[in-house]
């Protein structure tokens, strides 16, 4: 299994982004985490498709766009257009969801799905064959710097487990986690089954970048023996 570690722009100094963005890329970042909200789904408003395209400019990596905004399936194809690599809808933002994850496809982009906490696994059972990442928030959505949900390393376990058949038919789907990870607790998430890795302040909240992605890599390259184990 392949592990990435993605820094989320929302905890970097927007008054300076594309040095942030330098920093974290010379510091080991595999992708960059850009989450979208509208206010609506979320309280707290962020960047658009414009934003998105001025990154992409600056940006070596893939960009990671997280829409957390309702009906995110009127906004696929703009942000598409700004750059995007992947790009995960929620599955509580749409009546339409594998409509949109279909559209990101045909886009030639890779789709992903995310659940907040409180949401059943349940609720992306029938479109796990479709996508190529499953993001589970580790803390509820909306703002930076929240504290991870201890109780979500269940979660992820049991995602894991559901998402096993379709590793033996060669369909491979990444967990990606977001919210409160850092250095210190990237462990727990690791041994759980997630593979890819978002951190804002956790990384951007420290004062050596590339100290602080080579502590998180060896703390999942512990972790990942450790899971492998069980």
């Amino acid at each position: 299994m392949e592990y990435y570690v993605a820094p989320s722009l929302l905890s970097a100094d927007f008054g300076k982004l594309a040095e942030e963005i330098r920093a974290v890329e010379e510091a080991g970042a595999d992708l960059l985490h850009l989450d979208i909200m509208d206010g609506r789904f979320v309280p707290n408003l962020t960047i658009g498709p414009p934003a998105v395209a001025s990154i992409r400019r600056y940006a070596k990596v893939p960009l990671d766009v997280h829409l957390m905004i309702v009906e995110p399936e009127k906004f696929i194809d703009a942000f598409a257009e700004a750059g995007a690599d992947i790009i995960t809808v929620h599955a509580e933002a749409t009546h339409h969801l594998q409509r949109a994850v279909a559209r990101i496809r045909e886009l030639g982009k890779k789709p992903g799905v995310s659940l907040n906490p409180s949401t059943s696994l349940s609720a992306i059972e029938w479109v796990l064959s479709d996508v190529d990442m499953v993001l589970l928030m580790t803390v509820n959505p909306g703002f930076g710097g929240q504290a991870f949900l201890p109780g979500m390393v269940g979660k992820i376990e049991l995602l894991r487990a559901q998402l096993s058949d379709l590793s033996r038919a060669g369909h491979d789907v990444d967990i990606e986690v977001d919210g409160g990870i850092k250095a210190d607790n990237v462990s727990m998430v690791v041994r759980a089954g997630a593979n890819v890795i978002v951190s804002g302040s956790g990384i951007f909240g420290t004062k050596d970048y590339g100290k602080t992605i080579a502590q998180m890599r060896e703390n999942i390259r512990k972790a990942a023996g450790e899971g492998a184990k069980r």
